[in-house]
């Protein structure tokens, strides 16, 4: 009998020790500190803006697939209409025409007859404007036959656009250390340069348009211009005046001073459509501080956000 009272016994301070543990681990929510209280409400806040930001995703990665669908239907719709041409035949018929323009098309070269004036990262920067003129072109329905004139193999410049130029040595364009000077009679030449006193109006399939070989950022001015009248040649510059207005900007910068590429964009995008504002639209970035004359009032309403 006295070894089952004392079972109990045992079982009753087990019992009562359980008891004790669990009523020193009970938290009383009346003594909550008032930090917690705050800790839990900020803690509720920041959940509640988490899903608001996790809805708000959702619905973003719906819009964008539903985009997506919505253009992979709309190539398949072409495609049903319109032949698909493979890579190789596209290819094939870009070259026709760049060969096509090196028999009879527009002319166009970019004078190198100046980068003495550059230094090694200006000579870098040409190079690569080299290659955006030339991508331009493969590009165009209706390429210009390309020159680069005065370009020694043994130049740095040569090197740079045969290094960071992939295929230079293939493009379908008329390398020459010959002037433009001696390849093309004088009449017939329209040296583009932004202090011409002659905007240009309208592009005439007979000329040749010469493009200065220098960057946007050259320190020394009129070095195209002087050249250009020391050979006695016109000068004719882009119409920036005429359809386009400064934009207001915290710099208060503005440049028509234009990279070669973006030159040439112009006069293929105006070749194309014969609309000045378009053309220029197209090949002037927005960090010169100009805009179309058309988007002035709605600039006026909305004014550009300063950095």
């Amino acid at each position: 009998m006295e070894p089952e009272i004392c079972c109990c016994a045992e079982a009753v301070s087990k019992v009562n020790d359980a008891a004790d543990l669990l009523d020193f681990l009970r938290i009383d929510v009346e003594f909550e500190p008032v930090c917690d209280r705050e800790e839990t409400k900020c803690s509720k806040n920041v959940m509640r803006k988490h899903r608001n930001w996790e809805r708000r995703l959702e619905a973003k990665k719906s819009k964008r697939k539903e985009e997506k669908e919505r253009k992979k239907l709309s190539r398949q719709n072409k495609g049903a209409t319109e032949p698909q041409l493979s890579k190789r035949v596209i290819k094939a018929i870009t070259k026709e025409r760049l060969e096509e323009a090196r028999e009879a098309g527009l002319r166009l070269c970019v004078d190198l007859s100046m980068t003495d004036c550059l230094s090694a990262k200006e000579i870098s920067r040409l190079a690569s404007q080299i290659r955006r003129l030339y991508g331009c072109n493969k590009k165009a329905l209706r390429p210009f036959h390309i020159f680069l004139t005065e370009l020694n193999e043994d130049s740095l410049l040569y090197k740079e656009c045969v290094r960071m130029n992939d295929g230079f040595l293939n493009y379908l364009i008329d390398v020459t250390e010959e002037s433009w000077f001696h390849l093309f009679p004088s009449e017939n030449v329209i040296y583009l340069t932004p202090d011409a006193s002659e905007a240009l109006e309208y592009i005439e399939e007979d000329k040749v348009y010469i493009l200065g070989g220098l960057v946007d950022e050259t320190i020394q001015k009129k070095i195209s211009y002087t050249r250009a009248k020391e050979l006695g040649v016109r000068t004719a510059r882009l119409p920036i005046d005429k359809y386009m207005v400064k934009r207001p900007n915290p710099k208060n910068f503005h440049s028509k001073i234009l990279a070669i590429n973006q030159v040439f964009e112009i006069l293929l995008t105006f070749r194309d459509t014969k609309d000045w504002t378009k053309a220029l639209a197209a090949g002037i970035p927005p960090g010169k501080g100009y805009m179309v004359a058309s988007a002035a009032s709605t600039d006026i309403i909305n004014p550009p956000e300063e950095l």
